[in-house]
């Protein structure tokens, strides 16, 4: 499947939502996406997997690069993982950064 990530942003909030593979040779596409929703200084950082079929370590990667590129006072939220992904996600610890929501709610993202 065909990797995509697509950015959109409102005006505190960037959402990026990701499918397909995630993998070395697309991570770089994520990245970019990360890099323009950095640039616009939002206070949340949505990113939607629920479309993510499978994801690499590259992808954990651009992951941690997107926590340390937006900064400690912006909140990412990573919104329904498949299993296979949030496995990856969880055996290295990186849950504990970030809000990991079945569902994206923006009473319970703003709250």
């Amino acid at each position: 499947m065909e990797f995509n990530a697509i950015l959109e942003t409102t005006k505190d909030t960037a959402k990026i939502i990701l499918s397909g593979e995630l993998k070395a040779s697309t991570a770089p596409i994520f990245k970019t996406e990360v890099e323009k929703a950095a640039a616009t200084n939002p206070q949340k950082l949505v990113i939607f997997m629920n479309d993510l079929s499978y994801m690499a370590s590259a992808g954990l990667r651009v992951l941690i690069f997107a926590k340390q590129k937006m900064g400690a006072n912006v909140d990412i939220y990573i919104i329904s993982p498949q299993e296979m992904v949030m496995d990856t996600i969880k055996k290295t610890g990186f849950h504990h950064s970030v809000e990991v929501m079945d569902e994206y709610d923006i009473d319970k993202a703003e709250a």
